[in-house]
């Protein structure tokens, strides 16, 4: 399918920017130049995300004695006792991304109020490099599986979900929930994966289709892999790479959802693959004319607002 045309025509403004000297692709800019452009883009993706929300500031420990900064979505019109709930992690490659540039995501997601959105803010590289994005996660999963009562949220109704990088670390919660519950106290009852990153060792070829041009460049992928893994070896490690995972048996039910244009557009495919293969339920979606980071563009593409409703009924569903 084409490109969605109003996306089109803002690749095509980027690129003007980027050919006129104005711009630069993340990979050419130092850390802080790449975090700060990050932040502002979602102001022009969606600039007017849903405002009738309660929005909590929470913080959250982790097992080297630092604390992190969350934020609790509820809809501000319908809170139902015992609250299922998604914990969220942004995306951005464990370099860039933030509480602001995806609260238009939390935002969205929690507005029906069927569910809460708990949305961390696990520490970055190169600062923090692998695992500590990792060991985050599962800090502010058992968390959460401890403070839920004192939320109002349901413990054992929990999705583990995120968009790119993010995705990869909900995959690590929901494997470990299966392999290792030794280590996770929360069990997962679902998981949303947007766009994952699903193997940081090997190239495919829509690395090399969509490698420059669609938002995220596949070169951008490489710098944020030096960043986060600076080690190669680390990306072996089935928690940066999850199709790497052995022995996986059934996890919980995964909704994949990918986008047409994308350089992760093949491993994604390979890991909703590797969950049915080893019995996980899947819902595998493509969504047509739209690139990485589709989430985010609710300003620019009028298909974003089906995309989250089936989001919702599909939730509705398997968190019943």
């Amino acid at each position: 399918m084409p490109l969605d045309p109003d996306l089109e025509g803002f690749l095509e403004l980027a690129e003007m920017g980027r050919l006129s000297g104005k711009s630069q692709p993340m990979h050419a800019l130092s850390v802080n130049q790449a975090r700060q452009e990050f932040e502002l883009s979602s102001q022009i993706l969606d600039p007017s995300p849903p405002a009738s929300l309660t929005i909590t500031t929470l913080h959250i420990p982790t097992r080297d004695g630092a604390k992190i900064e969350a934020r609790l979505y509820r809809s501000a019109h319908h809170v139902q006792p015992s609250q299922p709930s998604i914990l969220y992690f942004h995306g951005g490659g464990y370099v860039v991304g933030s509480l602001d540039s995806h609260d238009s995501i939390c935002r969205r997601l929690a507005l029906s109020g069927r569910q809460a959105v708990l949305a961390p803010a696990y520490r970055l590289a190169p600062e923090h490099p692998f695992p500590t994005a990792v060991n985050d996660a599962l800090d502010c999963a058992n968390w959460l599986a401890r403070e839920a009562h004192t939320l109002n949220l349901d413990p054992d109704n929990v999705s583990v979900a995120g968009d790119s990088a993010g995705a990869t670390l909900a995959t690590v919660l929901a494997i470990s929930a299966v392999q290792a519950p030794e280590h996770l106290a929360l069990k997962p009852k679902t998981q949303l994966l947007f766009y994952p990153v699903a193997d940081t060792q090997r190239t495919r070829p829509s690395h090399l289709r969509y490698a420059e041009g669609y938002l995220l460049e596949s070169e951008t992928l490489q710098w944020f892999y030096r960043h986060y893994t600076p080690d190669v070896e680390q990306r072996g490690d089935w928690r940066t790479s999850p199709l790497l995972a052995n022995n996986l048996g059934p996890l919980a039910p995964a909704y994949v959802s990918l986008a047409e244009y994308d350089p992760l557009y093949d491993e994604g495919l390979e890991y909703a693959q590797l969950l049915r293969d080893t019995g996980t339920d899947v819902t595998l979606l493509t969504q047509r004319g739209l690139t990485h980071d589709f989430l985010r563009m609710s300003g620019i593409s009028a298909d974003i607002g089906g995309i989250y409703a089936a989001v919702e009924g599909w939730l509705e569903v398997h968190t019943a």
